[in-house]
Parts: C-alpha cells; sequence; structure tokens
C-alpha cells in the first residue's frame, strides 16, 4: 500500500520520578495522553526526530541517547482496510532544560508522576505504559 508505514519517533523523558508526556490534538489518538513526538523527516534519523519534536511540541530540550522499542500502530477500517500503520521508535531522552508548554498538534503537556502513570490514573495512548516500563528499568541498571 503506497505511503504505508510511516516512521515516528517518540521522545521518551524522564526528570527525577517523572515523565513528560503531551496530550494529542489529532486522531487517531486525539485527547489521549502519550509521549511527545511525530513524523520522521527524509534524511532524518528517528533519535534526532525525537529532540526536535519534543522541542516542537514542548519547549523542552533533551538529548536523544538510544531506542528503547519499536511499536507498530495499525488500524484498520470497518471493511479491514488500512486506515493507518506507523512505526513508532520510542527514544529515551535525557532531560536539558526547559518547562513543557503545549505547542504544535499538543492540547497539553506537562510533567506526570511515573507511579501514577504506570497505576493507569491517566488516560494514555497505547503502548505508553509499556514503553514507559522500559525506560524506567533502563534507568534503575544504568
Amino acid at each position: 500500500m503506497p505511503g504505508f508505514p510511516r516512521l515516528a519517533a517518540l521522545a521518551v523523558t524522564l526528570r527525577g520520578d517523572e515523565v513528560l508526556l503531551v496530550r494529542r490534538r489529532n486522531p487517531p489518538d486525539a485527547g489521549l495522553w502519550g509521549f511527545p513526538g511525530g513524523h520522521v523527516d527524509p534524511g532524518e534519523t528517528a533519535l534526532a526526530a525525537a529532540a526536535r519534536e519534543l522541542a516542537e511540541e514542548t519547549g523542552v530540550t533533551a538529548i536523544p541517547r538510544f531506542y528503547l522499542d519499536n511499536v507498530d500502530l495499525i488500524r484498520r477500517g470497518p471493511d479491514g482496510g488500512i486506515e493507518f500503520h506507523f512505526l513508532l521508535a520510542a527514544v529515551l531522552c535525557d532531560y536539558v532544560s526547559g518547562e513543557p508548554v503545549a505547542a504544535d498538534d499538543a492540547l497539553d503537556a506537562g510533567w506526570w508522576k511515573i507511579a501514577d502513570i504506570l497505576a493507569g490514573h491517566v488516560p494514555l495512548s497505547a503502548h505508553v505504559t509499556d514503553i514507559l516500563h522500559r525506560a524506567v528499568r533502563h534507568r534503575e541498571l544504568a
């Protein structure tokens, strides 16, 4: 199918016992909280895209370190046809500076307690808790 899958990057940014999340403005996850991120431009690495999207959506600066995971996000219509297919590259980023302010396609942005996210107290996009578990495990092993 032409144009699918599309590559996108997610910026997984931790600060102490908090994680930075944005509330999505646009489908497919409008109204849900997830990691800042978006399309990888031609010639751009997913690492660089994660840092760029983080800055564009929140104004926060971070250094992308490495890939945590890749996630296929596929949604089909009632007829079984593909509505969209994204391959999401989750990138662990080291927080540098800035306080989040929603911009670009984010309705809201902010630091959330990791424990609250993992406990399911926030309406989340798919795979956020799985990716967050990986990020926390990596930090504990580092």
